[in-house]
C-alpha cells in the first residue's frame, strides 16, 4: 500500500528502484568474534576499548544487489543531504524510493531531498525489516572481527575497502539482503 502510494509521484515511464538506507558506526573498540583454531591451542586476539569513530552510510537495492556508500566523520541532517545527493546521481535516471528507519536526521527540517528520491519510513523499532542490517553483520565479520586498529585512518581504510569489494559483488548483497517478499513487488510508474 505505501510503496503503491509513493509510485504516484515518479514520473511517468521511469525505471522505480527500491533502496533501503542505514547508518553503521565503526571504530577502534575491538569486535570479539569467534574464531577456529586447532585443538589444543586458544587462539590470541587483541582487545582495545578507543572510543574514535566513523560512520558507513549505505542505501542498497536488494532486487539487483547495487550499493550505494560513504564514509562520513559524522552523522546528521547535512552528512544526510550529502549521501542523499551522492545516491541520487548514482541513480540518476532512475525514481528511487528509499525507506528509512526513524533517526532525527531522517527527519530534519534543513534534510535536502534530491527531486527523483521518495523517502519511506520504516516502522519504529524495526531493524529486522531493514535488510541493510544484515550488509553490517557481513562487514563486521568478515573485515572487522579479531582485528585492532592502530588508527581512525585504519579503521576507514578497511570500512572502504569493505565496501567497495561488496559493490563489485552484487551476487553477495542480494543473497544478504533480498528477502522473499521483494520478489512480490511490481515497481512501475506507469
Amino acid at each position: 500500500m505505501i510503496i503503491e502510494e509513493a509510485l504516484i509521484e515518479a514520473p511517468q515511464g521511469i525505471h522505480v528502484r527500491l533502496l533501503f538506507q542505514d547508518e553503521g558506526r565503526f571504530g577502534r573498540i575491538s569486535d570479539r568474534r569467534r574464531c577456529w583454531a586447532p585443538a589444543p591451542s586458544r587462539p590470541v586476539v587483541g582487545q582495545q576499548v578507543v572510543r574514535e569513530f566513523l560512520y558507513a552510510m549505505v542505501a542498497v537495492s536488494p532486487l539487483d544487489g547495487d550499493i550505494s556508500s560513504l564514509v562520513m566523520p559524522w552523522v546528521d541532517a547535512e552528512a544526510m543531504s550529502i549521501f542523499f545527493a551522492y545516491t541520487s546521481e548514482m541513480f540518476k535516471k532512475e525514481f528511487c524510493l528509499m525507506f528509512l528507519d526513524g533517526a532525527g536526521w531522517h527527519r530534519a527540517n534543513n534534510l535536502r531531498v534530491p527531486h527523483n528520491m521518495k523517502l519511506l519510513w520504516l516502522p519504529p523499532y524495526s531493524p529486522e525489516l531493514n535488510p541493510v542490517e544484515h550488509i553490517w553483520e557481513y562487514v563486521r565479520e568478515n573485515s572487522f572481527g579479531n582485528k585492532s586498529f592502530d588508527s581512525l585512518d585504519d579503521v576507514e581504510d578497511m570500512l572502504c575497502s569493505s565496501l567497495v569489494t561488496l559493490e563489485q559483488q552484487p551476487n553477495i548483497v542480494r543473497s544478504l539482503t533480498s528477502f522473499d517478499w521483494f520478489n512480490t513487488l511490481h515497481l512501475s510508474s506507469n
